[in-house]
């Protein structure tokens, strides 16, 4: 098997599609020698800052001298991305390997209990972390969090970021439902942290956290001015990285008991943490600036409104957005569509992308004196925008993967690897 061939293994396994529930991972991971009771785990669920949360704290205990596995999703560009231990991409020789081992595992399974893709990628990363001996493992959920295949780990601490709109088919169409699911991850006596301020949503995880007897922490706005974050230099912009650092640090907090830590790993773990593709600005040869954010639901184009607010005041850029169908893409346009000088809509590389030309009356209504065209791809939008010196590129962080690509920032080696981000909710027939 070549590195091509296993990521061609895990492209087919979209066939299976999504499926929510725990028992093919238990299954996987049994025959894999249960790796996760051996490893020790923080778990990370929320709609919105997850992977920035995993990022910070992966940082801040790879500085204090801790052998760090990390797992998150989706990836940018390279596959690879989703498993790293010390910030190193898992090699192509050890993917190969891995999915070799998973392909013998899954040989007597039925097609009615196939695992998915994303069983198999977290059974894979459970036997990495393991025969690297990770001394912790930043393990962040797919999606939800009661059913999702990560949930098979009892962490050390379990963190649920915030409780917003996202993936509404799914986990509920209320604040309160969406919270139940990611509040699945809260096991009996662990330590639960939230900076969740939504009524109903916090009103779940506290019942939830009550009932398992769960020490529950709540992180609170003024949580994120404290002295050590008032005095460190985030690298990530905005000012919910603020919240999402006094997340990380709360949990570093509940944690101390098993990894003690001083105060100099974790600022210099916040110094220089890196999370691509997240207000990631990149500075073109040409002097064009680049802003990267794969806000991908309102909540987050929100934030991203306010960071824009805040670090580029009175510029208005040009936005070529794409968005996928399944998200709240008409509110989304409204929101970023009058921070713009002018706005350029494609397609996301994706089957579930929403077309260009159902954004374009949304767009025009909510900034009419806008120009705004739709385009067939981000590579036309990125030559449109040629002469732009400010250009944002927002909607997906599929389109924002993309755009790293065409920047040459991240190659994925001739591989279409960003095409392993797609799911279905069910078997392909």
């Amino acid at each position: 098997m070549t590195y091509a061939d296993a990521i061609r293994f895990l492209y087919d396994l979209q066939l299976f599609g999504l499926k929510f529930g725990l028992e093919n991972t238990f299954k996987l991971a049994a025959l894999a020698g249960h790796p996760h009771e051996r490893l020790r785990f923080i778990h990370v669920a929320g709609t919105n800052g997850k992977g920035s949360t995993c990022a910070m704290l992966e940082s801040i205990y790879r500085a204090a001298g801790l052998k760090v596995g990390l797992f998150t999703s989706p990836h940018l560009v390279s596959f690879r991305e989703r498993i790293e231990v010390n910030r190193q991409l898992i090699s192509e020789a050890d993917v190969v390997r891995l999915v070799s081992e998973m392909r013998e595992f899954m040989r007597p399974m039925s097609a009615d209990h196939h695992p998915t893709f994303f069983e198999v990628v977290a059974v894979m990363a459970l036997r990495y972390f393991e025969e690297q001996r990770c001394d912790l493992v930043i393990w962040e959920t797919g999606m939800g969090g009661r059913l999702d295949a990560t949930n098979i780990v009892t962490p050390l601490a379990s963190v649920i970021t915030n409780i917003q709109f996202d993936h509404q088919q799914w986990l509920g169409d209320t604040h309160a439902r969406i919270a139940a699911e990611k509040a699945g991850i809260i096991k009996p006596g662990v330590p639960v942290i939230t900076a969740t301020d939504e009524p109903d949503a916090l009103g779940v995880i506290t019942a939830t956290a009550n009932e398992r007897r769960a020490p529950l922490t709540l992180v609170r706005p003024d949580d994120a001015h404290s002295a050590l974050l008032e005095s460190v230099a985030l690298p990530l912009l905005g000012e919910h990285q603020k919240l999402n650092a006094a997340t990380a640090l709360a949990t570093v907090g509940v944690v101390q008991t098993v990894f003690p830590l001083t105060e100099p790993p974790i600022r210099e773990g916040l110094r220089t943490v890196r999370w691509p593709g997240r207000l990631q600005q990149v500075k073109a040869p040409s002097g064009q600036l680049f802003l990267l954010d794969g806000a991908h639901n309102l909540g987050g184009v929100e934030t991203l409104r306010a960071a824009l607010e805040q670090h580029f005041p009175g510029r208005q850029p040009a936005l070529i957005l794409g968005i996928l169908g399944d998200k709240d893409w008409q509110p989304m346009c409204q929101t970023l569509s009058p921070l713009a000088e002018r706005i350029l809509l494609v397609p996301v590389k994706s089957d579930r992308t929403a077309a260009p030309a159902d954004l374009l009356p949304l767009c025009v209504r909510a900034h009419p004196r806008a120009q705004v065209l739709a385009l067939g791809s981000l590579a036309e939008a990125m030559a449109e925008a040629r002469r732009d010196p400010f250009v944002l590129v927002a909607g997906s962080l599929y389109l924002v993967g993309e755009a790293l690509e065409l920047l040459h920032l991240s190659p994925a080696d001739g591989h279409n690897e960003r095409a392993l981000n797609e799911w279905s909710a069910g078997p392909k027939h």
